[in-house]
């Protein structure tokens, strides 16, 4: 009985004291150096000026329970994960001001070590930036940028949306565009609403668009960040081959969402870089079909498109096979068209070149290839030839965000730049869309295909689909089912 009450306050003890040995192992990345981070912020200094100002204003709190995730932007030039935190970057003396809410003990006994101003050392060594104050003096520091005077400065923050999660900039836009056609629909975005704030309190600031200059920045990636992007890559390869292991007719498309799923979680991956687009037969026709409800039918193609969210960084793989794990002649033909296509647009990535010239000189090769070729339908042809002419083939940059900022099309291509080789036709006549997406790294002297371990040959891919996968080692459980 004396041992059991010593066991007891013991784990009582124990239990009591965790959440302060929990405070001490605070939670900061380890992919990029403070040097990373200082690099990016002198660029941004030299890209503003001497009579200007930087301010960014980091992501609010997540309501219920729902994980909060740093924006991009954010965390491209601070690697914290601390929420209502703002970053002051002075031109004029280059200094450099993280802005953080106060320690709250009660959150952290429940969550954990949140770094805060309280932390002033310790952020402003992992960081690098020059002061941490508590976000009540943001006000004040602001009228000292130079207010005073005459002169003042100009007032640089980002008017795009802030990606925060498995979102691009474009869809944010739209859905910006979207809400503002509801009449009954009250919200503003946040970033409208933070230049409303300043411009209250300061009406004495010019405010300009920090976007373009981060966008500009961010397109180019270093070392580090196509380290994590090869990861992503390399994830989202894996989630795509164990999806096509399990496919079979009777298999719900949201089964092969699952085994994806699985792969990311395993390889450390915190959740969808987007969601999944997964559709058999016709529902692949629709480009960005979420709903993966459908049970997959033998005779039949399934596309898929996904990648995972990768500490702040992400991919774009897109592969299609039969159902049956065998395709047959007509779609044997159109495939083969699509891979070929894909290997015309690779072979002419390089620095230098721009990106009509890659699918101009793709095109003329695809019109030699097409040369003898034959078709079971007349529509099928038509189809390969309006592809030869189409130019979404050349796609949009890859990074912190699937749909990354950032421009690609009809700029000479740099070394650093990331973005998609995606070739694809439409057939209406059978609502059949059928394409492969990859992702193109340029390098000094050329291009590298990150995702070329993904099969996508014919031979490759059937013989993926032929090994056992996890949906058949591990099928689901039949529902309801008793205790």
């Amino acid at each position: 009985m004396i041992n059991t009450v010593r066991i007891f306050v013991l784990f009582l003890f124990l239990f009591s004291v965790s959440p302060l040995f929990s405070q001490d192992n605070h939670h900061y990345q380890t992919d990029f150096s403070v040097e990373n981070f200082t690099e990016r912020r002198t660029n941004l200094f030299e890209a503003i000026g001497n009579n200007a100002i930087a301010l960014i204003q980091g992501t609010g709190g997540r309501a219920g329970f729902s994980v909060f995730r740093q924006s991009n932007t954010f965390y491209y030039l601070t690697g914290l994960e601390s929420d209502h935190a703002y970053l002051l970057l002075n031109g004029k003396n280059k200094q450099t001001v993280l802005y953080l809410p106060h320690r709250d003990e009660g959150r952290e006994n429940g969550q954990g070590k949140i770094l805060s101003a309280e932390d002033e050392a310790l952020v402003k060594k992992l960081t690098g930036v020059d002061k941490v104050k508590g976000y009540e003096f943001l006000s004040s520091d602001l009228l000292r940028t130079g207010l005073i005077k005459a002169n003042a400065p100009f007032l640089y923050t980002p008017l795009s949306p802030a990606e925060t999660g498995n979102d691009s900039r474009d869809e944010l836009l739209y859905g910006q565009a979207r809400a503002a056609a509801d009449p009954w629909d009250a919200s503003a975005t946040k970033e409208s609403l933070f230049v409303n704030k300043i411009n209250s309190q300061f009406p004495q600031f010019e405010i300009r668009d920090l976007s373009p200059i981060l966008d500009e920045m961010r397109l180019i990636k270093s070392k580090e960040e196509i380290v994590l992007i090869r990861k992503a890559t390399q994830i989202a390869g894996l989630g795509i081959m164990e999806a096509m292991r399990s496919t079979a007719p009777e298999v719900y498309e949201y089964q092969l969402d699952a085994a994806a799923k699985y792969v990311f979680h395993l390889n450390g991956a915190r959740g969808d870089g987007y969601a999944s687009i997964i559709g058999g037969g016709t529902n692949a026709y629709m480009g960005h079909y979420f709903h993966k409800t459908d049970i997959l039918n033998t005779g039949d193609l399934v596309l898929m498109d996904y990648a995972p969210d990768y500490r702040y960084y992400t991919s774009d793989v897109t592969r299609i096979w039969p159902v049956n794990g065998k395709f047959d002649k007509s779609q044997t033909a159109l495939y083969t068209y699509i891979e070929a296509y894909r290997d015309a647009l690779f072979k002419y990535v390089k620095p230098g070149i721009t990106s009509d010239e890659v699918l101009d000189f793709a095109a003329a090769d695809m019109k030699q290839y097409l040369k003898g070729k034959t078709f079971t339908k007349p529509h099928y042809l038509k189809a390969v030839q309006e592809g030869v002419k189409f130019r979404g083939h050349f796609q949009h940059p890859v990074g912190m965000a699937v749909h990354d900022v950032g421009v690609v099309h009809r700029v000479p291509l740099r070394a650093g730049m990331v973005f998609t080789i995606d070739p694809m036709i439409w057939i209406p006549e059978e609502r059949l869309y059928i394409r492969i997406e990859d992702m193109a790294l340029v390098t000094e002297d050329g291009v590298e295909n990150l995702s070329a371990f993904v099969p996508s040959s014919i031979e490759a891919i059937e013989k993926t689909i032929k090994e056992e996968g996890l949906i058949e080692f591990h099928p689901p459980t039949e529902l309801p089912f008793k205790n």
